[in-house]
């Protein structure tokens, strides 16, 4: 069994440039693979391994500037779910690409998730998803605002387009593990927004935590690994991801006649020219190859960050 672990923090980096290699390297030597970013803001990112490993680079983790009570979301996998370790250096640790945001200041209120029913079933709340269309069409829950935006750097266009829609509501909004809420938060208050509330921990751990039986979420959450989706109590749900347009396939459409491993699905098969599909079939032969020699395909692009 494979630990898997989803983790952020919002901490001043003065150089993340000097941290990348000693983690990369703590990863490496730990057995850990996954992808994690740095930047001057802090750390997000995925990792697994086993028990011995994952618990080897949190501590390696919890030593580097404002970490030392970082948390963290772990799941488990039945095979590893990343083909190699990537610690990349980036501009922001997730992508809103609005200046003077900055969760360290001042963000949503936190609501756990046993309280996440009674603050989105009341009148004068608005629950918003704060995720991409892609995400939000494999599950999301019962009556939330899907933005439909290709990319969290679309999030503050179409807010400010809709702003009015939602009048004097209350706004509460939720992503995968919370780190799009940070910003997203922090991004609504500064846009005069009264009450703002976010889902502590995100859709992982309101899956983990609420029954089933009681829930109100419908369908998958989408996460950025080869496990593709999950559902209650953190299972597999058997989605795929297609290689073509990097869009989740649910498994009732592996069997339909647009879906073709490595080359299409129903969602891009439409927009894909003859040229298109071989060069992706010439692809798919490749990583098949890969496979059969033990080896890791890096066309393959194991995660979709």
């Amino acid at each position: 069994m494979v630990i898997v672990v989803a983790l952020y923090r919002f901490t001043p980096f003065a150089d993340p440039a000097a941290l990348r290699m000693p983690l990369l390297e703590a990863c490496e030597a730990a057995g850990v693979r996954g992808s994690l970013l740095l930047a001057r803001e802090g750390i997000n990112g995925t990792i697994a391994g086993t028990r011995g490993g994952i618990d080897a680079v949190l501590s390696h983790i919890r030593a580097l500037p404002g970490c030392a009570d970082i948390e963290w979301k772990e799941s488990t996998a039945e095979e590893m779910p990343f083909g190699r370790m990537k610690v990349r250096l980036k501009r922001e640790i997730v992508t809103m690409g609005v200046a003077d945001v900055d969760p360290t200041r001042a963000v949503g209120r936190y609501v756990e998730p046993q309280d996440w029913h009674a603050l989105i079933a009341a009148e004068d709340v608005a629950v918003i998803d704060t995720r991409n269309g892609y995400e939000v069409a494999i599950g999301t829950f019962e009556g939330a605002v899907d933005p439909r935006t290709g990319s969290f750097r679309d999030f503050p266009a179409w807010w400010r387009a809709n702003a009015a829609r939602f009048g004097n509501k209350r706004i509460a909004m939720f992503c995968t593990g919370g780190i799009r809420c940070e910003k997203s938060t922090n991004f609504l208050l500064q846009e005069g927004v009264p009450e703002v509330f976010h889902l502590k921990g995100g859709i992982l751990k309101y899956l983990e935590e609420v029954p089933e039986e009681e829930s109100l979420w419908h369908g998958a959450c989408f996460v950025f690994d080869e496990r593709v989706g999950i559902s209650h109590g953190l299972r597999e749900t058997g989605h795929r991801l297609c290689r073509a347009c990097r869009h989740p396939v649910a498994p009732e459409d592996l069997g339909h006649p647009d879906y073709e491993e490595g080359v299409s699905c129903p969602a891009c098969r439409h927009r894909l020219t003859e040229a298109d599909r071989a060069r992706f079939r010439e692809r798919q032969r490749q990583v098949e190859l890969a496979t059969a020699r033990g080896a890791l395909h890096l066309g393959r692009r194991e995660d979709a960050r």
